[in-house]
């Protein structure tokens, strides 16, 4: 029986090289585009038909050729980034997604999983989030949604089977923790194995729903195989929320650190929503619940950092003959 092929744009990326190792370890044939501004070859298993290639690039069809599904991943947000650079924000997140539908329509891909944002939901205040009501404010919640607008355009006119995920605070092993303004959980524990203090913007009580990246690659398989999944958008969280003052307690009792060292607290980051919690009554329907503890999912993270600062290390006494 011949194996379905999946290509994934993002795919040097924390969530696209995460699920390109889970569907390799699935059986499926896996074709990898990312153009690496942010994503690193680290993240990219050697099984992976990988081309360093941008999304944008008007002759990236052939790659499609005999794809079954395509998950897109690929796109420009760190926020900060987003708002310095807004042409450009948009020609990755809307051209670029377009250039993408185009690809998948000429070679007939069948089911196209369109990645999504949770900041859909920024300008409202009614919680948990629930998929029927958006309220993109921000550069990156507008391009992002309108990605999605022109996925399920391209599914009424072309008949692409899409799903639209939204994902809350993905965490876990290989986050990209190398980013300018880096996803909480990994700067925490980057900085404090290094000794430094970690920065915490506001006041630490913001709360946001964390989902492991294994519990978020459990649906994406799911995307694949389950037909009432077509059609349908998803929220794609816990259900459940922390403080960033608990994220940090968390990270010093697991680090085992006798004097962890002080977060420094700094100006808010601009137009960052105060609360995400999320509804998943839809993807409970389909028999989807998160299995991670947020305790068990902040130690995979900190083993892994654990691993790649001692591999640093053992570079830097090869290289210069000490530590």
């Amino acid at each position: 029986m011949r194996k379905q092929k999946i290509l994934v744009t993002g795919a040097a990326g924390f969530i696209g090289g995460n699920l390109c190792e889970r569907l390799i370890g699935e059986g499926y044939r896996v074709v990898g585009l990312d153009n690496l501004s942010v994503g690193t070859l680290e993240n990219v298993r050697p099984e992976v038909d990988f081309h360093a290639v941008d999304i944008r690039r008007k002759n990236i069809s052939w790659f499609f050729r005999d794809v079954d599904a395509v998950f897109h991943l690929a796109a420009k947000n760190c926020l900060p980034d987003c708002l310095a650079s807004p042409h450009e924000m948009c020609d990755i997140n809307i051209n670029g997604t377009v250039n993408v539908l185009e690809a998948s329509k000429a070679h007939g891909v069948k089911k196209f999983v369109y990645a999504d944002s949770s900041a859909v939901y920024e300008d409202l205040d009614d919680f948990p989030s629930r998929v029927e009501k958006v309220a993109p404010r921000g550069a990156y919640a507008i391009s992002k949604h309108s990605g999605a607008m022109f996925a399920k355009m391209y599914e009424t006119f072309f008949g692409i089977n899409v799903t639209i995920l939204r994902y809350f605070n993905v965490y876990g092993p290989a986050q990209d923790y190398r980013r300018v303004t880096s996803p909480v959980v990994g700067a925490f524990i980057m900085k404090m194995l290094s000794g430094e203090n970690p920065t915490i913007y506001g006041d630490g009580n913001k709360r946001r729903d964390f989902v492991h990246i294994d519990d978020v690659n459990d649906f994406h398989l799911l995307t694949l195989k389950d037909r009432r999944s077509d059609g349908r958008v998803f929220n794609i969280g816990s259900g459940a929320n922390y403080s960033i003052s608990e994220i940090y307690d968390l990270v010093v009792d697991l680090l085992g650190l006798e004097m962890p060292p002080k977060p420094i607290y700094q100006e808010e980051l601009s137009r960052e929503a105060e609360v995400t919690l999320v509804d998943i009554s839809e993807t409970l329907e389909l028999g989807w619940k998160p299995k991670t503890e947020i305790t068990d999912g902040i130690r995979d993270s900190v083993e892994y950092l654990r691993h790649v600062m001692d591999k640093d290390r053992n570079l830097l006494a090869e290289d210069f003959g000490a530590i």
